[in-house]
């Protein structure tokens, strides 16, 4: 019976490597399509016309909002797997 707690165990941590991968990867991607998009259109703004300037200030000030929040997000899933995983591992010694 312990031996197959031990199987499931690491097998869900496997899961949650391979999941946290391919986060990674897509969250690097996004980045990337993102990058793409600001420069071009700071290659397509012209920065004398005040609605051009405006996009510009609103669009930054947006994702400086949405980079916060996803920090903040992130910091939280993160900590509370540590807990789990944590609970997980105390779990383990115990009889």
């Amino acid at each position: 019976m312990s031996e197959k707690i031990n199987e499931i165990r690491e097998n869900t941590l496997n899961r949650i490597e391979y999941n946290e991968r391919n986060y990674k990867l897509a969250f690097v991607g996004a980045a990337f399509v993102e990058m793409l998009f600001i420069g071009a259109f700071l290659l397509l703004a012209d920065f004398s016309n005040r609605v051009h300037l405006l996009l510009f200030i609103a669009s930054f000030s947006v994702y400086t909002i949405l980079i916060f929040g996803l920090m903040a997000l992130g910091l939280h899933v993160n900590r509370n797997t540590l807990r789990v995983l944590t609970a997980i591992d105390d779990a383990k010694f115990k009889p």
